[in-house]
């Protein structure tokens, strides 16, 4: 199936009357691209949700503008003509608000490749000294020797191409020894806890404040082949529920957190009693302009800092407990 994709250039106040006209033509069914402003504070406000985020590719280029799909049918190509027409009149009424453009684009999306294009953009790629990380639907590569982690995002953040989730597995690769027990708070799609258990954990533990990630998280320590009992998956807030903070405060080798500084500085109190003594403790999702910030933090909670790595405006942090 085919699909004709409409797209209505707007602004912010002009959404919800774009949207009524849709809906007067009998287009209920719509999707809404905010400007760069709403979406950075919509990510601001969420932080929690979100190991890194970049605001500008979600945002639409030009504006607002208000999406919706019609079946590529004889039939609607009618109804694509009414509503450019319609949106034509429009513009030409005075309804005491700034409409923007109110321009009418139409073009046929093919429905496979709606679903798949993204996929284009991963590939297998080496990470650090010794990984190699495989998107789940590349079957042709050559590992090198490497060890593989392969990874399908589904619903959650942590392909690994993004410099935070890269430089997390770089600084994972230089301390997990045989054996050890590590912590992942904000796992997302749980790549961190996978690399960890195929670099020689014994155990993870996982926790998201997202349901999703149980669930992503699950699938792909299966598809590494991890036993299900080896890779613990917990879901809720550690900055709110007491009851989860006293479920996992036990000792840990290593403790990720690859979120963002604001909530990394609000856990560094908390730190401290996850890890053993000399234990590792990795952030990252630093934007490099916060990381002074988070750095005092964790020191002020009595982390020393053995590395910091920077990548493209990002910054993470290898530390431990002194």
């Amino acid at each position: 199936m085919n699909w004709i994709e409409l797209s209505i250039a707007t602004t912010e106040e002009g959404i919800e009357a774009v949207c009524a006209r849709l809906d007067m033509l009998g287009i209920a069914q719509t999707c809404i691209e905010e400007s760069a402003e709403s979406v950075e504070a919509f990510l601001k406000d969420t932080a929690a949700y979100w190991d890194f985020a970049d605001f500008q590719a979600l945002a639409a280029k030009n504006g607002p503008c208000v999406k919706a799909y019609l079946a590529d049918l004889p039939e609607n190509r009618a109804l694509v003509d009414e509503v450019k027409e319609s949106f034509r009149a429009l513009r030409g009424m005075d309804v005491g608000i700034d409409l923007g453009s109110l321009e009418v684009a139409a073009r046929t999306v093919d429905e496979e490749d709606w679903a798949n294009n993204w996929k284009a953009y991963y590939k297998p790629v080496k990470v650090g000294e010794k990984l190699f990380l495989r998107p789940s639907w590349e079957t042709e590569f050559d590992a090198g020797g490497r060890t593989v982690v392969s990874v399908d995002p589904g619903m959650a953040f942590g392909t690994g191409t993004h410099p935070t989730t890269r430089m997390c597995m770089e600084l994972l690769e230089s301390c997990v020894k045989k054996g050890d027990v590590m912590l992942d708070l904000g796992c997302g799609s749980g790549i961190l806890s996978v690399t960890a258990l195929l670099l020689g954990a014994k155990h993870a533990l996982a926790v998201d404040i997202d349901p999703v990630a149980r669930k992503v998280t699950r699938e792909n320590a299966a598809l590494n082949g991890i036993p299900e009992e080896s890779c613990e998956v917990l879901v809720g807030n550690l900055l709110e529920d007491e009851t989860l903070v006293e479920k996992i405060t036990q000792g840990y080798d290593v403790v990720c957190a690859n979120i963002v500084a604001s909530v990394i500085v609000a856990l560094a109190p908390l730190v401290p009693r996850l890890l053993k003594q000399s234990g590792t403790f990795i952030a990252s999702g630093i934007i490099e302009e916060r990381l002074g910030e988070v750095e005092r933090a964790l020191h002020e909670n009595g982390l020393a800092t053995g590395k910091c790595v920077v990548s493209e405006g990002w910054a993470a942090l290898r530390m431990t407990k002194l």
